[in-house]
């Protein structure tokens, strides 16, 4: 029988995970004779600079695959390959390697031994960091690299599915940084228009494009001493990368029409809920601002593995004096949450208000307006919602006194969120 390679201690300050260090050796392929032992969390393997085990074999794609520990043991996750993952001669996206184990990656033939020694992961005693709130283990952990991460100044990728809270990991972050009391500049790759997001990212000078009535400082300059958060970066424009790249790499930026560069002291945070390993490997993605992004990595768990946490957070939307009656937290314990934490919280305020929790709200009775034949239906709809929001955002800080903390309580989101929100409109709290 196998031994377990992850398993759950209980330990004081709370439940810990412990995994197995385990062995992979490369038997065939131009790398035959390199060894490594694994202790990390997740280990990438392939051809480019970077990788955890880098191999030489033109048949290996940049960014292979990668070994993950988890509750049910190693997980091998192939990246989008070219020439796809075999295990034990069955080709594969996913598998738990449960014993002795021969990969094939192109070309190349590795060995993976598991069940050496014991290694236990840390993990936080607290259940909350900055505006974060679990304490399942794999929370527990995250809160553990967090603290971590926070004390120190390099550039960290956050990664998650949508509504896991990777706007309140990154908010953390810069919470519990000495850059706390800086500028926090947010910009949304999503949200803005191609053409806009140079500007957006950079700044520009008067005149530099129609439209450009004044100079704006972008982004990197108007956060000097603080933090950029560059949300969805999966969706920045191929060619705005490089740019983006030589920013990371110097520390300075040159104006759209402007003369010459500026150096700018910021830490840059970034989110995705793509893939950005497979990104890479599509060429969507340059791999060398992939590497620069992910100096630090943090994994946000979808709150399916995390069911601990499901009560803890559900009172925590509630608030002090109400609880869930016990069939509602049975059904919400049942729940898959596709929708994650933001799926969650949206069925408890449905509950507080009367409403039944997993049932989507009744479609809301349009707005009236005039309509036009005499302009695209997508350009009446974007001015429609910028209008919206504008209006929104204007009574939103009136009604805050510019307090963005109140400003959130306000509106139901994260502060990050406001200040997200802020930054595209051109509005400042």
């Amino acid at each position: 029988m196998t031994a377990r390679q992850t398993w759950v201690t209980k330990v004081a300050g709370g439940a810990r995970r412990a995994v197995q260090e385990y062995a992979l050796a490369v038997t065939n392929g131009p790398d035959r004779g390199k060894t490594v032992k694994v202790r990390a969390s997740r280990f990438r393997v392939g051809a480019l600079e970077g990788n955890d085990l880098q191999l030489s074999d033109p048949s290996v794609s940049g960014l292979h695959c990668e070994l993950v520990h988890d509750e049910r043991g190693v997980r091998v996750h192939d990246l989008g390959s070219r020439n796809g993952t075999v295990v034990n001669g069955v080709l594969v996206a996913d598998a738990f390697l449960t014993g002795p184990a021969v990969l094939q990656l192109g070309g190349t033939q590795l060995s993976f031994t598991p069940g050496l020694a014991a290694v236990e992961i840390e993990a936080s005693a607290a259940e909350a960091f900055g505006p974060l709130v679990g304490r399942s283990v794999a929370m527990r952990e995250l809160f553990a690299r967090l603290e971590s991460f926070a004390a120190r100044d390099a550039t960290v990728l956050i990664h998650g599915e949508t509504g896991t809270g990777k706007e309140l990991v990154a908010e953390a972050l810069v919470q519990a940084s000495a850059r706390a009391e800086k500028p926090l500049v947010v910009v949304d790759c999503s949200a803005l228009a191609p053409s806009l997001i140079e500007s957006e990212l950079f700044g520009h000078e008067k005149g530099a494009f129609t439209g450009a009535v004044a100079a704006r400082a972008g982004a990197f300059e108007r956060a000097t001493g603080g933090t950029v958060f560059l949300d969805e970066i999966g969706e920045l424009p191929l060619e705005l990368q490089p740019r983006l790249l030589r920013a990371l790499e110097r520390r300075e930026v040159s104006r759209l029409g402007g003369k010459g560069p500026t150096a700018v002291d910021v830490r840059v945070l970034a989110a995705t809920h793509r893939p950005l390993e497979e990104e890479v490997n599509q060429g969507r993605f340059r791999a060398d601002l992939f590497y620069r992004l992910s100096v630090l990595r943090v994994d946000v768990p979808p709150l399916r593995d995390r069911r601990d946490d499901i009560g803890v957070l559900a009172q925590h939307f509630l608030g002090p004096g109400v609880s869930l009656d016990q069939r509602t937290l049975e059904r919400f314990m049942s729940h898959p949450w596709p929708g994650n934490v933001r799926e969650l919280r949206n069925a408890v305020e449905r509950w507080k208000a009367g409403a039944e929790p997993l049932t989507p709200s009744p479609t809301a009775p349009g707005l009236a307006m005039a309509a036009s034949l005499d302009e695209p239906f997508l350009v009446q709809k974007e001015r429609l919602v910028h209008g919206f929001e504008v209006a929104y955002a204007k009574a939103l800080l009136e009604a805050s006194k510019g307090n963005l903390s109140e400003a959130a309580r306000r509106a139901g989101v994260s502060r990050m969120a406001v200040v997200k929100m802020l930054s595209r409109l051109g509005l400042t709290g």
